[in-house]
This record gives structure tokens, C-alpha cells and sequence, in this order.
């Protein structure tokens, strides 16, 4: 048995150029963390005693005798990349709704990736955990997404992403004082909306046209080092949140599909009661709302946002992490071959497996 745990993300300037039709153009700057909200990836190599050699549960449950078969196109396409070919059992939990803007998408891919390569006794770097993530969504399952999500979830902390014309990714750990770290996650506030959208879906309305949008971009972009800046000296943190505000304000002009009527009204009703700054998070259109609210304010912004659900977090630093490596010592390899090559040649040539063994 193996169990993989792995962080979402909070993305807080540089949305939007981290996306590859952007930053291969114009480089890009992110600055997110990881908090202590996880997916979790349990799965095992399955015994042969079962009628299916695939068992995957995540909101659906998928019983498969071939992996060409599997519906879910993350698990299908890391599957074939891995070129795994015994059963399995997958089984998928989450502290946060899937399709909600926290990366949940990408803390899933990399999290199945990282305890498929423990199954096999293979000890991954945090980097090839998330460029073959990059590589299984982008390219193998053609997701409109960027890339993030899958540097932020495999390394964990508190970083700044920096993209290079070239397509290289650089991840540097932003050095704060623990007590400046503390003060920031203080002032925020993470509210869930309700609202359900996949990023993919959002963002296809937008992306193909980012290079209109150059001004904006390229200002959104800026706020990265300037964000770094109020965290690192001793100015106001305030000012981080009016950063957040104007980030904001900029962003919902990159599409309509951004934002909503019920994130505005959510929003400047948060404004008035004391918050300074937000955002939704992710591609946009719902999810989960960002604010930033002084400590004293809070109590207010709770209450004018009773309908919505508030989740307390903190960062983490650890990122992806297996916190249960428990390989079988039971090697059924040759009976599932066996099994496989009766059911084959009972099934006829048509109906053979088209993964290799």
C-alpha cells in the first residue's frame, strides 16, 4: 500500500502568464503557496482474484479489465506514460471540492505520478514530478492549462515561479521572517463560493487571446517583485492586500468569463465590511474567494459572508510528500500474466489489450 499526500496551491500575482502561449513569448512571474489543504492518492497493486484488473474511486467509480478503457484522461494518460501494466487499485481523497481554483486538477496528477513511481520503488525529484505533469496535461490530455499549479503542489512553500522565453522554469523559495510569514496568513480569509467551473473550460475563452491583453499582462506581471517587496521589508502588510485589489481589478478586464455577478456582489460586500484586497482564485468564474482583511475587521467580513463557507489554513513547505510506503511482499506479477493471456485468446484478437506488457 502507498499513500501519497500532496498540497493545493494559492496563487496570489502573475495569474495568466504561466500559460504556455504567454510566457514563451513574453517570460512569466508567479507568487503562490502551498497550504495545508491536501489531495491523497492510496492504491496498491490489485490481486488477481477480481473480474476487473482496475479499481479507480475519486467522484465516480471506474471498474476496468484494460487502462485504454479508464475515463478519467489524468490517470489514463499517466498510466500509459508509466507503462504500468499490473492491476491496480487507486483510490482518491480531497480536503477542498475539485473544480474550485486551487490547483486541484494538477495536485492530482502530481500526486498519482508521485505513488505510482513509489509502487515501483522509484524515489522521484520534485522537479520531474512536475514537469511530467506539465507534460501528461498539456500535451498528452490537451488541457487549456497552465503551469503553476504543478511546480507549486510538487515542491510546496512559498515561492516565486519564473518562466523563461525558452519555456525554462526556475522555482525560488521567497525568504520571509516567520513572523512576517505569520502576519500575512493572518489577514486572509478563504471562503468557498459554491460555485463549481473547470479552469480548462474557463480559461479556452481567454488564453488564445492573451497577446491582446499585453498591457494588462505584463502589469499583472510586475506585481510579482513588488508583492516580494512589501513582504520583505518592514512597510505596512496592508499593502500587499491594495496589490491583491489592484490585481484584481486588472485580471476581471482579461475576460468576462473571470468574473461573475455573484463574485462581485460577494466581493464588495466583503470590501465594505473591512476587507482591502482579494481574488478568486485559478482561472476564474467561481471557486474560492481570496480576502485579504485586517485582523480586526475579520469578525465583520465572516458575518456579511455567513452563506459561504470559511476555511481556516496555513501555509506548508513540504509539498508532495508519500507518508506511507508499504510495498507488497507478494509478487503476483506471473499469475496476472498468466490470467491475462487465457482471457486474451478467449476473447480473440480483436478484443487484446493495447498496452504493452
Amino acid at each position: 500500500m502507498i499513500i501519497c499526500r500532496t498540497p493545493f496551491r494559492i496563487s496570489f500575482f502573475g495569474g495568466g502568464t504561466d500559460y504556455p502561449s504567454w510566457y514563451l513569448k513574453n517570460g512569466g512571474d508567479i507568487l503562490s503557496t502551498t497550504i495545508d489543504k491536501y489531495c491523497y492518492i492510496t492504491l496498491r497493486y490489485l490481486p488477481p482474484f477480481f473480474d476487473h484488473r482496475i479499481r479507480l474511486s475519486y467522484s465516480r467509480i471506474e471498474l476496468c479489465q484494460d487502462y485504454e478503457n479508464i475515463q478519467h484522461p489524468a490517470v489514463r494518460e499517466i498510466l500509459r506514460f508509466l507503462e504500468i501494466n499490473r492491476g491496480l487499485e487507486i483510490h482518491y481523497d480531497g480536503d477542498l471540492p475539485a473544480r474550485s481554483g486551487m490547483g486541484s486538477s494538477s495536485s492530482f496528477t502530481v500526486c498519482l505520478f508521485h505513488a505510482l513511481y513509489a509502487l515501483k520503488g522509484v524515489m522521484v525529484s520534485k522537479e520531474r514530478l512536475a514537469m511530467e505533469s506539465i507534460h501528461i496535461e498539456q500535451d498528452m490530455v490537451k488541457e487549456t492549462i497552465g503551469s503553476q499549479d504543478q511546480i507549486a503542489a510538487a515542491h510546496g512553500g512559498f515561492n516565486r515561479i519564473t518562466f523563461s522565453e525558452g519555456g525554462k522554469i526556475r522555482t525560488q523559495p521567497v525568504t520571509l521572517t516567520s513572523t512576517r510569514k505569520k502576519e500575512l496568513n493572518s489577514h486572509l480569509m478563504l471562503f468557498y463560493t459554491g460555485i463549481a467551473r473547470t479552469a480548462s473550460d474557463v480559461a479556452k475563452n481567454y488564453v488564445d487571446d492573451l497577446s491582446k491583453k499585453q498591457d494588462i499582462l505584463k502589469k499583472m506581471q510586475a506585481m510579482v517583485k513588488e508583492g516580494i517587496e512589501i513582504l520583505q521589508y518592514s512597510g505596512s502588510i496592508h499593502e500587499f492586500g491594495e496589490l491583491l485589489h489592484e490585481s484584481w481589478m486588472l485580471k476581471k478586464q482579461i475576460s468576462s468569463e473571470i468574473t461573475n455577478g455573484a463574485v462581485d456582489r460577494y466581493y464588495e460586500l466583503a470590501r465594505n465590511k473591512g476587507a482591502i484586497g482579494g481574488k478568486i482564485l485559478g482561472a476564474g468564474g467561481g471557486g474560492f474567494l481570496l480576502l485579504f482583511v485586517p485582523v480586526s475587521e475579520q469578525a465583520k467580513v465572516r458575518k456579511a459572508l455567513n452563506d459561504l463557507i470559511l476555511v481556516p489554513f496555513r501555509f506548508e513547505s513540504q509539498g508532495s510528500q508519500i507518508i506511507l510506503y508499504d510495498p507488497p511482499e507478494e509478487d503476483y506479477s506471473e499469475v496476472e500474466k498468466d490470467r491475462d493471456l487465457r482471457r486474451e485468446k478467449k476473447a480473440g484478437p480483436a478484443n487484446k489489450r493495447l498496452v504493452k506488457d
